[in-house]
């Protein structure tokens, strides 16, 4: 029964394994990459317990990877839509898998907003369906804009970036949500525990119903936008968050802290 799932959905995370993403966006240098690799050493994550994922600029995938701890998982910020060809600069899900990152972070919200990208919800669902295909995960980026939060949106916006997934995909195994209010990206602003716990819960909720209830209960819901060490542990108690796409702290020592707060679960 639809009521029983909501039930069972509230009293834990259902064996959900925490993840925490990096995200670096266009940032660093060798220099930089070096020391930053080198402040993020420490005792070992559990691996049943938590994943990360760093996603380093393209041009230094390789280079990170030689430098970042072994456990510590890699990713790239994007991906061509689909077979390598005749598209200068761009990059496919299949060379991604050949260097040997797992990973893939699509839909990011400055590549949907940003004037001089601006994907399509549909451009989004095509290219991390053949990122799945490929063998790639994919960190699928959604939210809402400050405007659509005030206009009491938040729901419909997610659900109809859900929406264009859903309807190229069945198997969403391989998918780990970041739900990324826009409002709160690199602002200082985030949303309150209470906030983002009720935003998750929809988006359960919602895939329960458009999907599949095993689809809801098994897939990873994280939270982003200006996630810091200071309000991680908050954020990390509540049932429905699965852990953090970080951004400008995913460039800082902080990062293991907000890593460790999967330890609150």
């Amino acid at each position: 029964m639809p009521g029983a799932w909501i039930w069972v959905a509230r009293s834990g995370n259902m064996g959900r394994v925490f993840c925490v993403g990096g995200n670096w966006k266009c940032n660093g240098t060798k220099a930089s990459i070096a020391a930053l690799c080198n402040d993020l050493q420490g005792d070992a994550v559990d691996a049943a317990s938590c994943e990360v994922v760093c996603f380093p600029p393209f041009i230094y995938g390789t280079y990170a990877r030689e430098l970042l701890r072994e456990d510590f998982q890699m990713g790239v910020q994007n991906c061509w839509i689909g077979k390598g060809g005749a598209f200068t600069g761009e990059i496919s899900a299949d060379m991604i898998v050949d260097v040997g990152f797992g990973w893939a972070c699509l839909g990011h919200s400055e590549r949907r907003h940003l004037p001089q990208i601006k994907e399509s919800d549909e451009t989004i669902a095509t290219k991390t369906k053949y990122a799945l295909d490929a063998g790639l995960k994919v960190m699928f980026c959604i939210g809402e804009l400050l405007e659509e939060r005030e206009a009491g949106l938040t729901n419909s916006v997610n659900e109809r970036q859900l929406k264009a997934l859903a309807d190229i995909i069945s198997d969403w195994s391989n998918v780990v949500i970041a739900y990324e209010p826009v409002w709160a990206i690199g602002t200082g602003k985030v949303a309150t525990p209470d906030q983002a716990q009720e935003t998750h819960a929809a988006i359960r909720d919602w895939l329960a119903k458009a999907v599949s209830t095993e689809v809801a209960e098994s897939t990873r819901i994280l939270y982003g936008g200006s996630v810091s060490a200071s309000n991680c542990v908050e954020l990390a108690k509540k049932p429905d968050i699965d852990g953090f796409l970080v951004g400008g702290a995913s460039l800082k020592k902080d990062f293991l802290t907000i890593v460790d707060s999967y330890k609150q679960k």
